[in-house]
């Protein structure tokens, strides 16, 4: 599921700061905090319930800087945020294609670490064998959907009332880009 919250066109002096890099196991803690906050807001992920860095582990061992990357946006050596690649399928066809999440700090919200983040992915993904990215959004997540299409993404599709989140039916869109080949 692709999560940002609130992305402002707008760069502030965080963003500035901002340093995105390849994730550690180490970072685990911070990014979990991150996305545990997104849990109760029904906005940005299908989880239902917090996880634990334990129960995430196996997940993060599954990236690889030279294929499925896991960046770390890291501000005054605090992690405020984090993208991720993975498989969008696991059926060989569909090798070119990877789906992103991004997740901020809600402290850092609208201060264009998102936009980076994205910005980077997008730039990085053809060197990675990357032609197409996808984002999984809810279609009431509107800050993240906007900053998708600033990007260049469109709707490629819309699975309507998918999700259910605490007895209300959510839409699910499909935000993609084709990138150009490296």
């Amino acid at each position: 599921m692709t999560a940002v919250i609130s992305e402002d066109r707008q760069s502030q002096a965080a963003a500035g700061e901002l340093r995105i890099r390849d994730a550690l196991e180490s970072d685990l803690p911070a990014i979990i905090e991150i996305y545990n906050a997104t849990v109760p807001t029904r906005i940005v992920t299908a989880e239902l319930e917090p996880t634990t860095v334990e129960a995430r582990l196996p997940w993060f061992r599954e990236h690889s800087p030279n294929q499925y990357p896991f960046w770390a946006a890291e501000s005054d050596g605090q992690v405020i945020g984090w993208l991720d690649f993975k498989k969008f399928l696991p059926r060989s066809a569909y090798r070119g294609t990877a789906e992103i999440s991004i997740y901020v700090h809600e402290k850092f919200r609208r201060q264009g670490v998102a936009r980076r983040l994205l910005e980077k992915a997008i730039a990085r993904a053809p060197l990675l064998g990357i032609d197409a990215i996808v984002g999984l959004i809810f279609g009431h997540n509107q800050p993240s959907l906007k900053l998708f299409e600033r990007h260049g993404f469109e709707r490629w599709g819309l699975l309507p009332r998918i999700a259910q989140l605490d007895g209300n039916k959510r839409d699910l869109v499909i935000m993609g880009r084709h990138l150009p080949a490296h």
